[in-house]
C-alpha cells in the first residue's frame, strides 16, 4: 500500500508529528507509538501555546468584567464559539453551547429537553452501538418521565440493523440518539437516512459526534440534525472542552441545565428569569482557557483540511485492517473503510485484551483494552472486551507495523 510516514493522502505526516511534543517520548527505552486517539487525542504545540498564552496574557473571567483583561477574555471565548460554529457549518454562533464535552452535552439535552417534554408512553430510540454516555442519561430521563427506551440492533458485521427501523420509529418516538461513528467498532452510521426517517414521524435527532466531528467533520445544516454533541479532547483540544449544537428554537424552549452566575437575567426571592441563548446554559465560571485553546485546535484541523484528514485515516485504517487480518486477529466491525473510521477493535489469538495491552505497553505501543464504555456491543458479540487501536493525523503505517510486531511478542508470552 502506497502510504509512507513522510506523506499520506496529502498530509505531510512527518511535519505534523513535529507539532506534537509528546510523540518524541520513549517508553521503556522504545519510541512511543500512540494508538489511542479515540480515547483522547494528543495536542499540538499550537493548542498548548494557546492555553498557556491565555493564562499568561489574558486570564480573567469571561462576561464578568469591563476592565481590559475581562474584555480580552470575553472576546477570545466568544471567538472560539464563532470558530466552532463555522467548523460545524452552523450559521448562528448562539446555537453553540460550550460544555465539558459530549457526555455533558448529552446530559444537558436529556435533562433540559427530556425532563420537560417527555411524558409517559413516549419513546426514546437508541442503538446498541451507543457509548454509555448516550444511554445512561436517557435511562434517567425515562425513569423520571415514564418514557420507554427502544433500541436498534447490530448486524454480525458491525453495522446498524435497520431492518425494523420503520417499526421502531413511530409517532410515539420523540427523540433518536445515535452516534455518527462508533468508538468501539469504527462504524460510520447512515445519518442522513436516520435523520430523515426520524423527522418523518416528528422525532428529534441527537447525534453523538464525539468521533464523527474530529475524523470526518460534520455540517449541521446539511445533516439537519436537531442536536450535535462533540468533545474537544478528541480533536486535538484540551480536556473539559467541547460543546453542543442545537437548533435555536429548541434552546429557546428548553429549561436551563444548571443554575448559577451568568445564566440568569434577574433573581427574585421566589423565582428567576434567565439569560439569552446560549448563555442560559453556561452557568458559573466556564472553562474559558480550554475553550479558547479548543478554538486553536479547530484552526489546526482547518489548516490541514478535513478531507485530507479523512483520506489519511482511510488509508491507514485499510492498512491496519489488512495487517491485523494477516496475523490472524479477529476484527470487530465492518472491513470496508467507506463505512469504517480510524478505529480497529480486535481480539488476537487467545490473548485477553488486558494482557495484550500490558505486553504492548512494554514495547512502547499504547492501545486501549476493555469494553470502551460499550457493554451492549461486547455482549452482542460475545466478548468481555476487545483490544482497540485508533488513528489520527499523526499516525503512520510504520506504527501499525510496530503494533503487529508487538502482537507477535505478546503471543509468545501467553500461548
Amino acid at each position: 500500500m502506497a502510504v509512507t510516514q513522510e506523506r499520506s493522502a496529502g498530509l505531510d505526516v512527518a511535519r505534523i508529528r513535529e507539532d506534537f511534543p509528546i510523540l518524541s517520548r520513549t517508553i521503556g527505552g522504545k519510541p512511543l507509538v500512540y494508538l489511542d486517539s479515540t480515547n483522547t487525542a494528543q495536542r499540538p504545540r499550537q493548542v498548548i501555546d494557546a492555553e498557556r498564552e491565555f493564562y499568561e496574557q489574558h486570564n480573567a473571567n469571561a462576561h464578568r468584567a469591563i476592565y481590559f483583561l475581562g474584555e480580552e477574555a470575553t472576546d477570545l471565548y466568544e471567538g472560539a464559539r464563532a470558530k466552532t460554529a463555522r467548523f460545524l457549518g452552523a450559521p448562528d454562533p448562539s446555537t453553540i453551547v460550550f460544555t465539558r464535552g459530549t457526555t455533558e452535552s448529552v446530559n444537558l439535552v436529556a435533562h433540559a429537553w427530556g425532563r420537560k417534554f417527555l411524558k409517559e408512553g413516549d419513546e426514546i430510540l437508541l442503538t446498541e452501538m451507543e457509548h454509555h454516555s448516550d444511554i445512561v442519561p436517557w435511562q434517567f430521563a425515562a425513569r423520571d418521565t415514564g418514557a420507554v427506551l427502544r433500541y436498534l440492533g447490530l448486524t454480525d458485521d458491525g453495522l446498524l440493523d435497520l431492518s425494523n427501523l420503520e417499526a421502531l420509529l413511530t409517532e410515539r418516538t420523540k427523540i433518536l440518539c445515535v452516534t455518527g461513528m462508533s468508538n468501539s467498532l469504527g462504524t460510520i452510521t447512515p445519518l442522513p437516512r436516520l435523520i430523515e426517517a426520524a423527522h418523518a414521524v416528528g422525532a428529534l435527532v441527537l447525534v453523538d459526534g464525539a468521533q464523527l466531528v474530529p475524523h470526518r467533520g460534520a455540517n449541521v445544516v446539511e445533516l439537519d440534525c436537531d442536536f450535535l454533541a462533540f468533545s474537544g479532547h478528541k480533536m486535538l483540544g484540551p480536556t473539559a472542552s467541547g460543546g453542543l449544537f442545537a437548533k435555536r428554537e429548541l434552546l429557546e424552549a428548553m429549561d436551563p441545565f444548571l443554575g448559577g452566575g451568568e445564566m440568569i437575567n434577574e433573581v427574585f426571592h421566589d423565582h428567576s428569569t434567565f439569560n439569552e441563548v446560549p448563555w442560559k446554559f453556561e452557568a458559573g465560571t466556564m472553562n474559558v482557557a480550554q475553550e479558547v485553546a479548543f478554538g486553536a485546535a479547530i484552526d489546526y484541523l482547518e489548516a490541514l483540511g478535513m478531507d485530507r484528514v479523512r483520506e489519511h485515516e482511510e488509508a491507514i485504517t485499510a492498512y491496519a485492517l489488512e495487517r491485523l487480518s494477516e496475523v490472524g486477529a479477529r476484527i470487530f466491525g465492518p472491513t470496508d473503510v467507506a463505512v469504517h473510521g480510524g478505529v480497529v477493535s480486535f481480539w488476537y489469538r487467545d490473548v485477553h485484551p488486558h494482557d495484550l495491552a500490558t505486553i504492548l505497553n512494554e514495547e512502547g505501543v499504547a492501545i486501549r483494552a476493555g469494553h470502551h464504555c460499550n457493554q451492549l456491543v461486547m455482549r452482542r458479540y460475545g466478548v468481555p472486551a476487545t483490544a482497540r487501536a485508533s488513528f489520527y493525523v499523526y499516525n503512520t503505517v510504520q506504527e501499525v507495523d510496530a503494533l503487529v510486531e508487538a502482537l507477535g511478542k505478546a503471543e509468545s508470552v501467553f500461548t
